[in-house]
This record gives C-alpha cells, structure tokens and sequence, in this order.
C-alpha cells in the first residue's frame, strides 16, 4: 500500500478555489459549483451511467432537458482536489463528465488503499447511499468535471422514473463485483490482463478508442489497487510488451493483441 499523510495534511487543490487547501473538499455544500450549459450535454448524457435508464424510460427531449436543469456542473477540478473526504456528510452522488477520479480510503498509519477509478459517464458516491457520511476518499487524478446530483432529487425522480432505482442497484452491484474479482487468488499476469480488459471496455463505452489509451492514474495506484508490488506492475507489462500483446510508452498504452489478453484475464472476469 502507498503511504499518504494523514487526513488534514494531504492537499487538496481546493485552494485553486480561494479555499483552505488542508481541510476543504468540493463536496459537500460545496460552493464552489459552476452550472454551465456548454452545448455538450446531449454527447455527454449519451455515456452517462444514466442514459439507460433515461432512454429506456423513453424520456423525450424536453423531459431529458429539465433533468439536464438539476444538474449541477462542477469543475474544472485540478489535479489531486478532493472530491469528498471520508466521513464527509453525504449529499450528493455525480457522474464523471470529464477527465478520471481515483476512490480511496487511509487507515490509522497514513496508508492508503485504492478502491477503483471512475471514468467519464461513471458513478462516484454510491457507496454512501447507506449511511450519512462518504466511507472514501475522492480525488481528481488529472482535470476532472462533475455532473453533481442532489441525493434527495435522485430518491425523488426514482419514484418517477422506476427504473432509475434498478440502475442505481446495478451500479452498486458492479462495484461489489469488481472487490470480490480483485479478492480472488490471482496471479499478477491475470490482475493486470484484466485491468486492461477492463479498462478498454469501460473506455470504449465513453465513446473512446478500446485499444490505444493513456492511463490518467500513475503505476503506484495501478499497483495499489491490483494489490501488486509496483515493480511487478512494471515487469509484466514489459513481458506483455516483449510478447507482442502491448506497447507502452510512457502512460501510453495500446493494446496489440487485444484477443489473447482477454484470454489471459478470463479466469478474473469470469468471476
């Protein structure tokens, strides 16, 4: 596990905002939201972990446009702002509209565990929905934009639009699969086929290339969250390399053959 000072010390970039950088987080309350309308709402709605609800409830577009009103737009985010910090009163949930959001939590040592990273159109803040405080950190790896979502309004439009509430519970769900994934016995060839897997499927359905991507978190938290010693990260993504299943340069990646990684990741996805 990294270690990371402890909570009150690690800085946060709020101070981009004018505010107190040790102990301020976007969330919650927060007032430093901006509520824009940039013309991109429709792209970005097409990817959101919503749209399905919202098309499969057959929302038309002036229906779509007023949920599009209770939105609140937040960012830009720099780099290392965070989101929410565990044991934050919880509010909100939001959608990762741009850039990627590392999930974390740090026990009494100062060590950090990394839980998941959250793309565009994903989910952060669900894991609260069952208490009154965020049991995780949230923290921007790179310049990061939020669709915030008052939890209170979400609970009422589920009672308007049913299938919102079943989304919300495979949301959830999916998370739980992938902590159970990651508790399995697996060899670090497997963990780290299937984060890549993984990853170029979550990325192909925001709409990006599957195969050639950079990875916005560096190899400490790949490493973190796999549960792997970061020098291992590194030496089997060479011997991927020399097998001819990637190329990497830098936090570039493309998948070369991207047939017999999903191969090798079959025994963790499968799960």
């Amino acid at each position: 596990m990294t270690r990371c000072p402890p909570h009150g010390s690690c800085p946060a970039s709020a101070a981009a905002f004018g505010a107190d950088p040790v102990t301020v987080a976007v969330f919650p309350g927060s007032t430093h939201t901006v509520v824009t309308d940039d013309g991109d709402a429709a792209r970005f709605c097409t990817t959101c972990a919503f749209s399905s609800v919202c098309l499969a409830e057959g929302l038309d577009k002036g229906a779509l446009r007023e949920l599009h009103m209770l939105v609140e737009h937040v960012g830009p985010l720099p780099a290392g702002t965070h989101v929410f910090r565990t044991g934050d009163r919880f509010e909100s949930i939001a959608a990762v509209r741009g850039g990627t959001v590392k999930t974390c939590r740090v026990d009494r040592e100062g060590r950090e565990q990394v839980l998941g990273f959250h793309l565009p159109g994903e989910i952060i803040g669900l894991s609260a929905i069952d208490g009154e405080r965020y049991p995780r950190d949230a923290v921007a790896l790179d310049t990061v934009q939020l669709c915030r979502f008052s939890f209170p309004r979400i609970a009422m439009l589920a009672r308007q639009i049913p299938g919102l509430q079943r989304q919300l519970f495979r949301l959830m769900s999916r998370g739980i699969g992938h902590a159970e994934r990651l508790s399995g016995d697996h060899s670090a060839d497997e963990r780290i086929a299937a984060f890549l897997i993984d990853l170029s499927k979550r990325l192909q359905a925001c709409g990006f290339s599957a195969t050639r991507f950079e990875l916005t978190m560096p190899r400490t938290d790949i490493a973190n969250y796999l549960r792997l010693a970061p020098e291992t990260v590194s030496r089997v993504l060479r011997r991927f390399q020399d097998d001819g299943m990637v190329h990497v340069q830098r936090r570039e990646i493309e998948l070369v053959d991207p047939a017999r990684l999903a191969l090798l990741a079959e025994p963790m996805l499968a799960m």
